[in-house]
């Protein structure tokens, strides 16, 4: 290490770097870790730091504070992805640039049955199954899935529903899907259908046109007239889309445009996507912290984010300098990608668009960030708080007469739900319909961890309820000291009307606030969330043991045969709808075993 005020000697250390898979952290003044990074080969990944000129003023005052360079050579690029992503976590390094988003990307599935199913998909791949992606946002999927349906009508129903049906179902009927069901479609000729579909998803949209048209017309030579004019429909319905475009390119082309715009202090990376020269949208990306983050800085973080996880398109159109880019193509690619400033009319449309959606989305930002600070001030004013409660957390309980009791833990963050951190509890081994008990249950499981050092302490918590909730809640925080936690029951108006809420202090103190109050719409915000929450899982919850208990009072089911009939039929209304035949076609089940389960649900 070098001493304080001393060089960091990047020649001598670069002798000694491997040409290696691996991570390196840059360590900084009191042992500081000041950025971690993954590389295919670690000695020219590490070396394109220390050149005499640097891609941005951020990455040259890094690179001015380092005095040390450590290195973890690993057998494979995939253990230094994971290996990176663990460090950055548990160090939190400076000048790492983050792009959080709790969504993944949707794509399209071709599943990897006798006759593929066409589905919306998001998150892992299954073994088997084609996908093809990614698409933007849910709205291109769903627009992508209705135009395959329609020209080449592939199913979409689950398997449970698809292996017990005795007839057509609507879809067959208005002409969106060939019935394989049933059989009236063969086996070969859904799979022609299939590898269509294929590549006008992969962007080879005129071949399938022509394909079709080919099939058209030898059609219309055997004189099989209606096959003819199906095709032909398929035809027109295919170069109907292609040519509504707004912006098209007229190449069957896969393209993605990545935009970096920063206005007003804050940077924005938006990412729109061609594909078979369709533009099919784009979404908008913000860095968790922005501070002195330029465009460049915040392009070269999403690009190497986000084609870790996502295949690169043959076209890469960017908006920044190529030559930094190109640096970190080369440690990242995986197949060939041209990587362009635009040049082309439809190109510098596509980036034109591109670069106003960001600055749109910089806006609508600033706007929601202003109104998420006005109404936190507003409730600070209101609960006379020492500041803006930067974490609310709220719970909520949901029964029906007692029945599978389920409580709702929803989490507010700078003004914002925070849905990856929502949690449900399942409540157990008290009175039935005793809400406070199942409030001080919830309480304790939830804050028994944070005392623990095992979760985030709230700033606020919020309580749907009233003065009994509300001394249930005080009482589990005294008793795990954290009793310093604000705390604020929200009882519910007269008649349950909506701006007549009272709010509950533990000192028995009640407020009302005026019905267009800032803060009452934030608390109202927290509490219906919670409240919707909660009933989504009691509702699920109850559903389970009822459809259980239907089941289990028949004589001769027992837990195995109980799976197999909910698993084959998609539930207890696929059940309930199956004849003693289709019931009989299930593994255990004989016929008079069907007839006991149909007259008992009939």
């Amino acid at each position: 290490m070098a001493a304080p005020g001393t060089p960091f000697d990047a020649r001598t250390f670069l002798r000694t770097v491997p040409e290696e898979p691996g991570v390196y952290r840059m360590i900084g003044a009191d042992e500081r870790v000041l950025y971690v990074g993954k590389a295919k080969n670690l000695k020219r990944r590490v070396s394109s730091y220390f050149q005499r000129t640097q891609p941005s003023p951020r990455i040259a005052m890094m690179v001015a504070q380092i005095l040390r360079v450590d290195i973890t050579p690993t057998r494979s690029e995939a253990e230094a992805l994971l290996l990176e992503n663990n460090l950055i976590k548990s160090l939190a390094p400076r000048y790492n640039i983050l792009f959080r988003d709790d969504k993944t990307y949707p794509y399209i599935e071709l599943s990897g049955d006798e006759f593929p199913r066409l589905a919306y998909h998001r998150g892992a791949f299954t073994k088997g199954a084609r996908y093809f992606g990614p698409f933007p946002n849910v709205w291109a999927v769903r627009e992508s899935i209705h135009l395959l349906q329609k020209t080449f009508r592939l199913r979409t129903c689950e398997n449970p529903v698809f292996q017990n049906r005795s007839r057509p179902c609507l879809l067959h009927q208005i002409k969106r899907c060939t019935a394989p069901c049933v059989g009236l479609i063969d086996k070969d000729a859904y799979a022609a259908d299939v590898r269509l579909a294929a590549r006008f998803l992969e962007g080879r949209a005129s071949e399938v046109i022509d394909d079709l048209t080919a099939r058209m017309h030898a059609a219309a030579e055997r004189l099989a007239f209606e096959e003819a004019a199906a095709c032909r429909d398929q035809v027109r319905v295919l170069q109907a889309v292609l040519a509504r475009q707004f912006v098209d390119s007229r190449k069957n082309e896969d393209v993605d445009i990545i935009a970096a715009v920063e206005e007003g202090g804050v940077t924005c990376v938006n990412i729109a996507m061609v594909r078979g020269g369709r533009h099919l949208g784009d979404r908008p990306q913000f860095p968790s912290a922005t501070a002195g983050i330029g465009t460049l800085d915040a392009a070269l973080a999403f690009i190497e984010q986000h084609y870790r996880e996502h295949e690169l398109p043959a076209k890469l159109l960017v908006n920044v300098p190529l030559a930094p880019v190109r640096v970190l193509m080369d440690e990242i690619r995986d197949k060939p990608c041209a990587l362009l400033a635009p040049r082309l009319e439809a190109e510098k449309a596509w980036m034109g668009m591109a670069e106003n959606n960001a600055r749109l989305a910089i806006v609508a930002r600033a706007r929601d960030t202003g109104r998420a600070e006005m109404r936190l001030e507003a409730l600070r004013e209101t609960l006379d708080l020492a500041e803006a409660p930067w974490r609310i957390e709220c719970f909520d309980i949901s029964h029906t007469m007692g029945e599978a009791t389920v409580a709702s833990c929803v989490v507010c963050v700078d003004g914002a739900m925070k849905n990856s951190e929502y949690r449900r509890y399942n409540i157990t081994g008290i009175t039935p319909g005793d809400d406070f008990a199942a409030m001080r249950q919830v309480l304790e499981r939830r804050y028994g961890k944070v005392a623990a050092g095992e979760g985030v302490c709230p700033d606020l918590i919020l309580i749907d309820g009233g003065k009994g909730q509300v001394s249930s809640a005080r009482s589990v925080l005294a008793d795990v000291g954290l009793e310093s936690i604000a705390t604020v029951g929200v009882a519910k108006g007269e008649e349950r009307k909506p701006g007549l809420e009272t709010l509950v202090f533990p000192d028995g103190r009640m407020q009302n606030l005026a019905i267009d109050h800032p803060a009452l719409h934030l608390i109202q915000e927290i509490r219906d969330e919670a409240h919707r929450f909660a009933i989504t899982g009691h509702r699920a919850k109850r559903a389970k043991a009822r459809i259980g208990s239907r089941l289990e009072d028949i004589p001769g089911i027992g837990p195995t045969r109980r799976r197999n009939l909910l698993a084959s039929f998609g539930g207890l209304d696929g059940v309930r709808a199956a004849t003693v035949e289709d019931l009989c076609r299930v593994g255990g089940v004989s016929r008079k075993t069907a007839e006991a389960i149909y007259n008992a649900l009939h």
